[in-house]
């Protein structure tokens, strides 16, 4: 697929799940949002979508494991916090909503994005995580289709040989609706909801809420 294709279908994904977002967990004036993984340098529009698109950026702290040196230049209002990946600097629900857009899948194996869930639900009231779907024909970041189906092993080695080591070895990993679930249900939580994002007939990414629907 190539790069211009796949920023536009990028592009519309995101700012249907910021929409999604907006109509779904409606975040009043004085809600504290969180945002986790945001990107410090932005290659493309689709970075930090919820900082181009959200009128009251005051109301966003942003927590990574990037330094945020370029990021604070494009959006002084906004507060920054770094760590080390593991757990929230915060106190429990601190925030009303955190907002965590294509980044589970890339905090490492199992037991971190377990770790990553849990943490999420702690500091916030309500939380809306999107992640690719493991299943879609084409892989959401080398933009390469079916390869991705192959055992993670043999995945690996053949990145490597095309020259796109960088997305190999621990840089993503790839969740299912059932690898979602069972996460979630080693999690303990139980109020959540999980929604398909579709291109044509398949799932591209899933967005999921915690906590209450807003009426």
């Amino acid at each position: 697929m190539s790069d211009y294709i796949a920023n536009r279908i990028s592009k519309f994904n995101r700012v249907r799940k910021f929409n999604f977002f907006m109509n779904e967990l409606k975040p009043r004036t004085t809600d504290r949002i969180l945002d986790v993984g945001a990107t410090d340098i932005e290659y493309t529009y689709n970075d930090n979508i919820l900082e181009k698109l959200y009128k009251l950026p005051v109301n966003i702290t942003v927590l990574g494991v990037e330094s945020y040196n370029e990021f604070r230049e494009h959006y002084p209002e906004i507060k920054c916090v770094t760590y080390d990946g593991t757990i929230f600097p915060f106190k429990n629900k601190s925030f009303d909503i955190c907002w965590c857009n294509a980044v589970l899948e890339h905090v490492g194996n199992f037991e971190k994005q377990l770790s990553f869930i849990k943490e999420i639900e702690r500091s916030s009231q309500k939380a809306f995580i999107t992640t690719p779907n493991r299943f879609f024909p084409i892989e959401v970041h080398t933009k390469i289709p079916l390869l991705h189906y192959l055992p993670r092993k043999v995945f690996n080695k053949i990145l490597q040989f095309i020259g796109r080591d960088w997305a190999a070895g621990n840089y993503m990993f790839l969740l299912s609706l059932k690898d979602l679930i069972y996460l979630f249900e080693k999690a303990g939580i139980k109020k959540y909801k999980i929604y398909k994002n579709k291109i044509l007939f398949f799932t591209m990414t899933y967005s999921i809420v915690i906590g209450e629907p807003v009426k």
